[in-house]
């Protein structure tokens, strides 16, 4: 078969070809996601909690994240969480592979975990399904590192495509968050993706918009001022977002090691959280809808605080505006402990993504600031902002603000709203790039320097590998050898640097030819001088780990043009110079570069 491809089909129009096929197959994996978690949805609250039976909240999270937590340790035996980490991961420093079973594995991960009340969203999974999907494909047609990235991207603007019937937003996501730098070229296959998904998403689920408006205001200029306050309020909350889903993803790693104590404490804390406020459970998509709808007293059904938040007999003797913060105090407390919610899933084992969370959160943050600007007096809408808001969060969370304005516009059908949208995510990204240079995504391979970026340079070394620019061909020397030894060995040599190491390969310093060169042709001094007293320490060691980027600091830092490469116990294994790493990365950027 790959034979005749390559006799028949040029490798251009094959990856025009795949590019359908990936994002045919990426909203095939969608529809199937989504069927399983409302059926799943349908199960639970349809059947299990009808006529009040709230308690069963107590209990369906945690069979959720138990079933996912289980499938994941002994079926799929490898991490599936973090689905656009691994995206990136795999781009920056697996030559863009990635693993066969993520074209199925978060399907049922995430579906068990979000199905049975999960805080999470289904799209970081079906876009690292996607991305799978496309992965493996190129793989199996032999295609290079640059074509299978773009396959990946393929597969990720296909998942959103097609998950949110939001094509544009499938594009701009690609080239945002997945930080390519593609061509006009690249970006036809992206293209086709996103389109192909996003058609046969119609076709299976109508062409209705995910958040249809039943009835929103239309764009005042007078407003301009209370959304820029809206975007610095969502950009605050996006650094809280983004802060604090960090810092107790990390405490659930390091102090929850055993996966039956991560089970106990992510289920019973989501359980509670979910039997309190009803909003939490699952992808909170219904409550959106509620919100920029108007409809803002329907989150609280099934709530134990709907009889006192409730126009009932419980609370007459309120006044209206004790009545509204007591409403606003139930949706801040929401905002505050979603982020818990979704640490809780993920962290005790569930599978999912902060796509779900961040229009959530966005929404009530968006209706949270109207409330209050009203209760001021000011006379906003509260729909709009909370439409307008889910652009804000969403931008400031995964710093991307052109995929908040697009996926809001094409999610709601509210193209009017277009300069509110574009108003808020670009203030929302301003106000948290002062605090955040990173998004949440992006966030932990940044800390380790494995991160490609939009920056070119910094980009390309990225790409490169110590073991592509190590040298090996230094002849080496101990420093018990005299200094007729050593002319023996330099004789024999074609370099003017040699490596002193000891009997366990350990290095013990450097010894230039520079430095030896007057006395290296008087033979009375042959016996009197020994390696040991002749060598120097380099300028810095580096250890074969490190990313290339602080390589290159290191250079810069010390002057120098050569330095050797130890392994983690000091061991010598070569030198790397400063011109061989300009060969290399003129050789990638000509490579990724080229059309």
């Amino acid at each position: 078969m790959i034979e005749w491809r390559e006799r028949h089909l040029s490798e251009k129009h094959l990856v025009l070809l795949l590019s359908f096929f990936v994002g045919a197959l990426s909203a095939a994996a969608a529809a199937l996601l989504k069927s399983f978690i409302h059926l799943i949805e349908w199960l639970v609250e349809g059947q299990l909690i009808a006529d009040g039976r709230t308690w069963w909240y107590l209990i369906t999270p945690i069979i959720g994240i138990t079933l996912s937590a289980l499938f994941v340790k002994y079926v799929v035996r490898d991490d599936i969480s973090h689905g656009i980490t691994k995206i990136l991961y795999a781009i920056s420093q697996r030559k863009s592979i990635i693993k066969a079973h993520n074209m199925w594995s978060s399907i049922v991960g995430s579906g068990l975990t979000i199905g049975f009340g999960g805080s999470v969203g289904a799209e970081a999974p079906i876009v690292l399904t996607g991305a799978a999907i496309g992965s493996n494909l190129a793989k199996a047609f032999r295609l290079d590192q640059k074509t299978m990235m773009l396959m990946i991207g393929c597969g990720a603007a296909g998942a959103i495509g097609g998950i949110f019937k939001a094509p544009i937003a499938g594009l701009v996501f690609t080239l945002e968050v997945l930080m390519m730098d593609l061509t006009m070229t690249s970006v036809a296959p992206l293209l086709i993706s996103s389109v192909t998904a996003t058609a046969l998403s119609y076709i299976l689920t109508g062409t209705d918009p995910m958040f249809p408006l039943d009835n929103i205001e239309e764009f005042a200029i007078a407003r301009i001022p209370w959304y820029l306050i809206l975007g610095v309020v969502c950009g605050l909350a996006s650094l809280y977002f983004t802060r604090g889903m960090n810092t107790l993803e990390q405490w659930m790693k390091h102090k929850v090691r055993s996966t039956g104590l991560k089970i106990l404490v992510g289920g019973l804390t989501l359980s509670l959280l979910i039997f309190l406020f009803p909003p939490l459970y699952g992808e909170g998509y219904d409550v959106i809808r509620q919100l920029i709808n108007g409809d803002n007293l329907s989150a609280l059904h099934n709530s134990p605080f709907e009889k006192y938040l409730l126009p009932t007999e419980f609370y007459a003797g309120l006044s209206t505006l004790n009545t509204q913060l007591l409403l606003l105090i139930y949706f801040i407390a929401i905002i505050l402990l979603k982020i818990v919610a979704s640490v809780a899933t993920n962290g005790g084992g569930g599978v999912g993504g902060i796509f779900a969370p961040s229009l959530f959160m966005g929404a009530i943050v968006g209706f949270v600031t109207a409330r209050i600007m009203n209760i001021a007096g000011l006379m906003v809408p509260e729909t709009s902002f909370a439409l307008v808001g889910m652009a804000g969060l969403m931008s400031g969370v995964m710093h991307a603000p052109l995929t908040g304005i697009f996926l809001i516009a094409e999610l709601t059908g509210g193209y009017h709203l277009f300069m509110p949208l574009m108003i808020v995510s670009v203030i929302s990204y301003l106000t948290i790039m002062l605090f955040e240079p990173h998004s949440l995504y992006a966030m932990r391979l940044a800390q380790k320097g494995e991160l490609l970026t939009h920056n070119k340079d910094r980009n390309v070394l990225t790409l490169l590998k110590m073991d592509s620019v190590l040298e090996t061909d230094f002849v080496t020397i101990f420093p018990e050898m005299t200094l007729g030894q050593l002319v023996q060995v330099i004789s024999a040599s074609k370099r003017n640097i040699f490596p002193v190491i000891d009997n366990e390969g350990h290095l013990r310093g450097i010894l230039l030819l520079d430095e030896v060169r007057n006395i290296m042709f008087q033979p009375r001094l042959y016996k009197r001088f020994t390696v040991e007293q002749l060598m120097t320490s380099p300028p810095a060691v580096l250890r074969y780990d490190l990313p290339m980027e602080k390589v290159m600091e290191t250079f810069e830092d010390t002057g120098a043009w050569n330095l050797p490469v130890v392994d983690g116990e000091r061991r010598y294994l070569g030198f790397v110079s400063k011109s061989k790493i300009f060969n290399s990365y003129r050789h990638v950027l000509v490579h990724f570069s080229e059309e």
